[in-house]
């Protein structure tokens, strides 16, 4: 095994990331060396490439790191005191980063812990690389799934999955959940909603292919583009009542508009997409009566399994284009352009 590897990282702020030769690193006390299958490529991964050096240091963050959130692979050693894994052994590493010990976390809310500001390729070294350390307590092991693919489930399908689990209480039949923003994450909304409710479902976005997508995952209606036709069709749809849950994975003026438009009474409206939309109108009415607004990042870690369940189930797709580690820049184009189908995945040990 080699002492150094490959690594694409963002060496200082507000600079494109570059391919650069690091060490390998090594598994301290209750940690563990991961060997990369695939890492999923996130949008968030874009907006971290532009991040100032002010807001970067208020994260909590530093330069240089290593990208990527979203991996899969094979334990290549275990550090003092690692037991239950071995050499070999398909794991996912978990997305969301928390102490274990805080309130949030005893509560089962690790997803909201008070050090998960910096993580795993979000100010930490990450999997777009050969290797990367995690600790045992992060590791999911697979049981079926290929994990070169599986990255994607622990961001992606975890946030997406945190946010259906907590309207499904709402989502009783003849109810209707509207998605905005059919990408990675909603293409997984559309997909939990289906198999968890009886809700029907509304697909909101600018692009046909995804539109396209999110039917044949389920959608029972679609509506293209979110601009000032958008509310009235919902209501058409939903027969002027408007819908019980609105699930916003982009998060622009315009859809945080919409989707509050579109909430009936007693309706949630989740904002999840990271476009710092906000909306214009006072807040006492903005929303309908009894309506609620949630916002959150990243899904807990007993999302991640209970969707990594789903997955080994063959009850939800994880589609994925893959690209070796040579086209790392292509695939983030392709992602920052919207020409996926599903998630880009990225195979470290792979070059060509």
């Amino acid at each position: 095994m080699s002492k150094t590897m490959q690594a694409y990282r963002i060496l200082d702020w507000a600079e494109p990331p570059q391919m650069v030769e690091v060490d390998v690193p090594q598994p301290g006390t209750g940690e563990v060396l991961i060997k990369v299958a695939g890492n999923g490529l996130c949008h968030s991964d874009i907006g971290m490439m532009q991040l100032p050096k002010q807001m970067g240091e208020m994260l909590g963050w530093r330069v240089p790191f290593t990208l990527g959130h979203e991996v899969g692979g094979w334990v290549e050693r275990c550090g003092a005191g690692v037991q239950n894994f071995n050499q070999g052994d398909a794991v996912v590493v978990l997305s969301v980063q928390s102490d274990g010990t805080c309130s949030y976390c005893q509560r089962g809310m690790d997803n909201a812990c008070i050090e998960g500001a910096a993580g795993r390729g979000y100010g930490r070294d990450g999997g777009l690389a050969h290797y990367v350390v995690a600790q045992a307590r992060e590791l999911i092991k697979l049981k079926t799934l290929d994990p070169a693919h599986a990255g994607p489930l622990t961001d992606a399908g975890s946030t997406s999955y945190h946010a259906v689990k907590r309207v499904l209480p709402k989502l009783v039949p003849g109810s209707t959940a509207v998605v905005i923003g059919a990408g990675g994450l909603g293409s997984f909304a559309v997909q939990f909603l289906r198999v968890l409710s009886a809700a029907r479902i509304i697909v909101v976005d600018n692009n046909e292919q995804r539109l396209a997508f999110a039917r044949e995952l389920g959608a029972h209606e679609t509506v293209v583009g979110v601009n000032s036709d958008t509310v009235d069709a919902l209501h058409q749809y939903t027969d002027g009542e408007g819908a019980m849950a609105v699930l916003d994975f982009v998060g622009i003026d315009a859809s945080v508009e919409a989707g509050l438009s579109a909430l009936r009474r007693t309706g949630s409206y989740a904002l999840i997409g990271a476009g710092m939309g906000k909306s214009n109108r006072p807040w006492f009415n903005a929303l309908p009566r009894d309506g609620e607004v949630f916002t959150f990042q990243g899904g807990s870690s007993a999302d991640t399994r209970e969707v990594i369940a789903l997955a080994e189930a063959g009850l939800i797709r994880n589609e994925v284009e893959v690209f070796p580690f040579s086209k790392v820049g292509e695939a983030y184009q392709k992602l920052d352009k919207g020409l996926l189908r599903g998630r880009a995945v990225v195979t470290p040990n792979q070059w060509d």
